[in-house]
């Protein structure tokens, strides 16, 4: 089953239960994902639709950060739509996690002191080994880390 069948079911039983909030939030990512796969012209795999997840989740905070307090709408929406698509968004690598494949790369690369010039060629083996497990800002801080 694909992550937008089960957006899709999901939306459903909202409509019928009556919860016009989730099931809007459900109805704006499940257009997300049937964009995406109309624009690629062809089913995506599970990283592009958690990824999509993920880019909705997070354009859903910055919605939130940028709202002035008094549109307490907005805010409450953006609030159900983030509870919302985190039901559909895998769990993310903690620190310690990536620091296993960041030590694991460093060893495999050969590098016991980085520097920081060796920084772009760390980031460049790790970022496909962790796209779509992992956030980008999370690992760019754990592998600062390692750099002396």
């Amino acid at each position: 089953m694909t992550k937008a069948d089960e957006v899709r079911s999901a939306m459903m039983a909202a409509l019928k239960a009556g919860d016009k909030p989730r099931k809007d939030a459900l109805s704006l990512l499940l257009a997300a994902l049937k964009a995406k796969a109309i624009d690629k012209r062809a089913d995506l795999t599970e990283e592009e639709e958690n990824a999509i997840v993920y880019r909705e989740i997070k354009e859903a905070k910055e919605t939130l950060e940028t709202t002035p307090a008094d549109r307490t709408e907005i805010i409450a929406e953006c609030q159900t739509r983030i509870a919302v698509y985190q039901e559909f968004a895998p769990a993310r690598m903690d620190a310690d996690a990536i620091r296993e494949v960041v030590t694991a790369l460093l060893a495999e690369l050969g590098l016991e002191a980085p520097t920081p010039k060796d920084k772009g060629i760390i980031m460049k083996n790790l970022m496909p080994r962790l796209a779509g497990k992992a956030e980008g800002q999370l690992v760019n801080q754990v592998v600062g880390e390692y750099i002396k």
